[in-house]
């Protein structure tokens, strides 16, 4: 059913997922010329392919299964790939800001707010997971007294 509380959550977790598109997850006060993501002194999706790839997909599918609410097993698989998805991208943004460390030298960064939406989108994926397994254990159980 579409009122369904994990509705709310993928609706939530696609939001996240779709709103590191628009804030950084790093900064610095000056740019450095030196460093491939800090050129312009913010570490953003759009610095990475792979990131961009990872958190639209992520953000797309959890968007989608929101309407797949007649089938739960596909909507349980979306919501797994999502959430799948989004710590890929964390792993994946995080690893390569490590590796682009050494090239920002002894420049202060500071992680920004946009930091904080793929482990938000991980949060509300992992509940919606949860409740649309919990959903159809109901119905199954349900099934067995008729």
């Amino acid at each position: 059913m579409i009122q369904r509380i994990q509705s709310i959550f993928l609706f939530l977790a696609g939001g996240a997922s779709l709103g590191v598109f628009g804030l950084p997850f790093a900064t610095t006060p000056q740019a450095i010329e030196s460093s491939m993501i800090f050129g312009d002194a913010l570490y953003n999706v759009n610095d990475q392919v792979g990131l961009s790839v990872l958190f639209g997909l992520a953000g797309a599918l959890a968007l989608i299964a929101i309407f797949l609410f007649r089938n739960r097993g596909l909507q349980s698989k979306a919501s797994l790939s999502a959430l799948i998805l989004n710590i890929g991208g964390l792993a994946f943004a995080l690893y390569y800001l490590t590796q682009n460390l050494t090239e920002a030298g002894k420049a202060a960064i500071e992680f920004a707010f946009g930091a904080t939406f793929p482990v938000i989108a991980v949060f509300f994926c992992f509940l919606a997971y949860r409740f649309i397994k919990k959903d159809d254990k109901l119905v199954k159980s349900m099934d067995r007294l008729r």
